[in-house]
């Protein structure tokens, strides 16, 4: 996971493009406290500095880049319920029932969060309600039936299913068989939103120090957090960077990184078309995946461009000739596009766990790691940022619920994991499409 690459990757972002950055926050320099050091300025991180700060504690956030530079800057923009088709299982297979429905409750109200929050602090993100899972044939269309039919009967959530007949006037393409649509999840801007939670965060007197990576950390009863320039003297520590830990993460909690794998995801953006264009392609424009191993996901923006990714890399090197092959998915997919330009191209990594369950936990008595939301981080990794500030504040049963799940680090050690995982997931690949 090379940082030229990355930095490469993030010029041509659409996102970038379409925002306004505040100036960058001065580094930290010198030694300050704080009752809380927050390492991380993406969702998690932002959202438990957030919610600290409007509960009291002084709170101080490192962010080693710009607020929003990883995966938060970066993602697909879809806000969802749930934890996705496998990390749901995992929860189920680990819990009993009960306590899988209440870790289903709190994926619901990270929805209801994500929406107050655009409410309350007036963040101008695109937000639009409104999802479609599509299945590509007949067997994934019995298996998304029977997903429906398991959340209405085990949660009490309600979804659409939508037929082989009706499925052509949900979404403008052959490509898909049938489909579940869910009207609670949805889509947004997801620089825009985060950019949105750091004002909020200021305004609230969070100290942001960017381009402050945290490279050490001395625990004990009260937590040292050291920089190259600087150090925060804290009570407690909330580690929310995720793969982003990057080299320092060794250093920072060792522990946690054998834990989470980092996987390349992709987003080409073409240019704008008319709104009536736009309309034709999805019904109330609502955010769609299918429901391959290795998925497609897309979604329309405010200004009439369709937002197109997928082509993940288990690899970490980002794959060659990416335009040509993003259009190419994309054609597969809305032929009826193909006199479009594709002038953004962009990507980052996502943390998987092993399960695809998140991973949340303790080091010690005062330290707390959110990480692993394996590609459904866009409202859970708010919910887990306020999950962690109860916890601090001494409401621990919700966070400790989801720190049971067990996860496993990825076999292979550092230097065999990755080929593992590219060699395992080339396997499924194949497996689906053939």
């Amino acid at each position: 996971m090379g940082e030229p690459q990355e930095i490469e990757l993030t010029r041509h972002s659409y996102y970038e493009a379409s925002v306004t950055r505040p100036p960058a926050s001065v580094p930290l320099a010198g030694r300050i406290t704080a009752d809380v050091c927050v390492v991380g300025g993406g969702y998690a991180g932002l959202s438990a500095a957030l919610e600290l700060a409007e509960r009291g504690y002084s709170v101080a956030l490192l962010e080693a880049q710009r607020v929003g530079w990883g995966a938060s800057g970066r993602n697909g923009g879809q806000a969802l319920v749930g934890f996705g088709f496998a990390g749901q299982e995992a929860i189920e297979v680990q819990l009993h029932a009960a306590d899988a429905r209440r870790a289903w409750d709190i994926s619901v109200e990270a929805l209801q969060l994500l929406r107050a929050r655009i409410d309350k602090h007036a963040i101008a993100c695109d937000y639009v309600a409104g999802h479609l899972s599509l299945a590509v044939n007949a067997r994934k269309a019995r298996a998304l039936e029977a997903w429906v039919k398991h959340v209405a009967h085990a949660y009490g959530y309600p979804l659409q299913t939508i037929g082989p007949a009706e499925v052509g006037n949900w979404i403008a393409s052959e490509r898909f068989h049938a489909g579940a649509f869910d009207a609670q999840s949805g889509h947004l801007h997801p620089l825009k939103y985060c950019l949105g939670l750091a004002a909020a965060a200021r305004a609230a007197a969070v100290q942001i120090f960017e381009n402050s990576a945290a490279i050490q950390i001395e625990r004990g009863d009260s937590p040292v957090v050291k920089t190259a320039d600087g150090e925060v003297a804290c009570r407690f520590v909330v580690l929310a960077g995720n793969v982003y830990l990057g080299e320092f993460g060794k250093r920072v909690a060792p522990e946690l990184m054998p834990r989470i794998m980092p996987v390349g995801t992709y987003i080409i953006t073409t240019e704008q078309m008319a709104k009536e264009r736009a309309d034709a392609l999805i019904r109330q424009r609502a955010a769609a995946f299918d429901t391959n191993l290795v998925l497609d996901y897309f979604r329309l923006t405010a200004d009439h461009r369709l937002l197109f990714g997928g082509g993940e890399s288990y690899s970490t090197a980002t794959p060659p000739n990416l335009v040509g092959r993003m259009r190419q998915r994309m054609l597969a997919v809305f032929p009826q596009l193909a006199d479009l330009q594709v002038p953004y191209v962009w990507g980052g990594f996502v943390d998987i766990t092993m399960n695809q369950a998140p991973d949340f936990g303790r080091l010690g008595s005062n330290i707390y790691y959110l990480q692993g939301f394996s590609g459904h981080g866009l409202a859970m990794a708010v919910m887990a940022g306020k999950l962690a500030a109860e916890t601090i504040a001494g409401q621990a049963e919700r966070f400790d619920l989801l720190s049971r799940i067990k996860h496993h680090a990825f076999p292979g050690g550092a230097l065999l994991r990755t080929p593992a995982l590219v060699l395992g997931m080339l396997y499924y690949r194949l497996r689906e499409l053939l």
